[in-house]
């Protein structure tokens, strides 16, 4: 289907919700010194711009890559859904160009949800069975979108019992000064922890004095309350 990002758009502005677009500034953060300062959101739900995105898998990557470029939360996350879409159904080749053109926007990836649902399945899943440069790359990058993809893209590892880069990479940003990758780097810990919890104790066992709060509490919260109140302790 040869569309242009305007017809995109105008589906989706099609599944508008006023109620939706007075709340999702403010849940999403987007006052000014707030992570998602300046974002803006036409008002449509998830599902709905999951919808589109389907209907428009097939869009050329300049479609998708000026739906990146729009001021519209959904228009950008319509754009990520079509590339998540595609890497699903492609082979090899494909999912090769699907996975440049991602790490060659992701500043537009600037969201923590634009992040959390294209990720796992690009990121992660094309670097399943591949060296993991560009997770230690993005991690070290000054971007926190950045930081949050090399993450959020673990899951699609543990998930295929692949432990092993996240301990690295959880010592890497062990002392991150921004609460949203504390929360995410603890989430990659439990979920590890479910997996594998003798990795998890061994890390803990190591930084649990000097890891932040926030990032321990996430990484222990499937623990029993025992387990939680020794990791707690600071001394």
């Amino acid at each position: 289907m040869n569309a242009t990002a305007a017809e995109i758009q105008r589906e989706l502005e099609t599944y508008i919700d006023p109620v939706k677009r007075e709340y999702l500034p403010r849940f999403f953060k987007t006052g000014e010194g707030e992570y998602g300062e300046g974002d803006r959101f036409l008002g449509v739900v998830v599902p709905n711009t999951r919808i589109v995105a389907k209907k428009y898998k097939d869009a050329d990557f300049e479609v998708v890559k000026e739906l990146l470029q729009s001021p519209w939360h959904e228009c950008r996350l319509c754009a990520l859904l079509i590339l998540v879409e595609r890497f699903k159904k492609s082979g090899e080749a494909e999912r090769k160009k699907i996975y440049d053109f991602y790490l060659s926007q992701t500043a537009r990836v600037n969201n923590w949800d634009l992040v959390d649902l294209s990720a796992p399945t690009i990121v992660g899943g094309y670097l399943l069975d591949k060296p993991r440069n560009d997770l230690y790359r993005l991690a070290e990058s000054p971007l926190l979108w950045d930081q949050r993809i090399a993450v959020v893209a673990t899951y699609t590892l543990i998930k295929n019992d692949d432990f092993i880069d996240i301990l690295s990479l959880a010592e890497l940003l062990l002392h991150h000064p921004h609460d949203l990758m504390r929360k995410a780097t603890g989430w990659m810990l439990r979920e590890m922890g479910k997996r594998q919890k003798d990795l998890l104790c061994q890390f803990l066992d190591k930084h649990h004095k000097v890891m932040p709060r926030t990032m321990l509490r996430y990484s222990i919260e499937k623990f029993d309350e025992d387990e939680r109140r020794y990791y707690m302790k600071k001394d």
